[in-house]
């Protein structure tokens, strides 16, 4: 792979540097409409069409903070009766925060203020939840650095990158509640349900 480039043409790249930081690369996702078909699209079919849903997002967020000299790294979010969450990370003076892609208002964005994941991921407890407000978020994962992926040319290839998924399976992942916690979760209230609905993308009924 081009290191110079990571494989992204010079127009491509100078797009990607000009979101500048983790923020930028934010509000660009957050500009673009979250869509809800059943793909894997790269960071560079992400960049053409600048549409994508939470996995995409990830990836593409992944790419563009390794444009902006960042490492590439995801966590992946698992869930009970639930979809599990993909988001990227970084690092500044010592703390984490995230650049992600969500279909609800609050699994989004994170400042780097948080000294560990665990911490990171709680920050997206409140926030995380099905249609039947239940409490959801179970466990999250340890930090995946995409650079293992440059084989497979995960940035710019043409094709689904569900490589990347396969392997968010398999990754160890640590427990946010003990089992007593999970019983005592009560749902979330309706001001919070329609708070993090605001904005919703819902799939087209014929």
């Amino acid at each position: 792979m081009n290191t110079d480039h990571f494989g992204f043409t010079p127009k491509e790249l100078r797009r990607l540097r000009s979101m500048k930081n983790p923020y930028g690369i934010q509000k660009f996702l957050d500009d673009m409409p979250y869509h809800l078909e059943d793909t894997a699209w790269s960071p560079r079919k992400v960049l053409a069409e600048e549409s994508s849903h939470c996995l995409e997002g990830a990836i593409f967020g992944a790419a563009a903070l390794r444009a902006n000299g960042y490492p590439p790294l995801l966590l992946d979010f698992e869930a009970e009766h639930d979809t599990d969450h993909v988001i990227s990370i970084f690092r500044q003076d010592g703390c984490w925060g995230a650049v992600a892609k969500s279909n609800y208002t609050g699994c989004r964005w994170r400042e780097p203020i948080y000294r560990n994941l665990r911490e990171l991921a709680l920050s997206y407890f409140n926030a995380y939840f099905n249609l039947r407000r239940e409490r959801t978020l179970r466990r999250y994962s340890l930090p995946v650095n995409l650079t293992r992926f440059d084989s497979q040319n995960w940035m710019t290839t043409d094709k689904p990158v569900w490589f990347i998924v396969y392997h968010l399976f398999d990754v160890k992942h640590y427990s946010l509640l003990t089992k007593a916690q999970e019983k005592r979760l009560h749902r979330v209230d309706e001001r919070l349900f329609q708070a993090e609905c605001l904005g919703k993308a819902y799939k087209d009924r014929d």
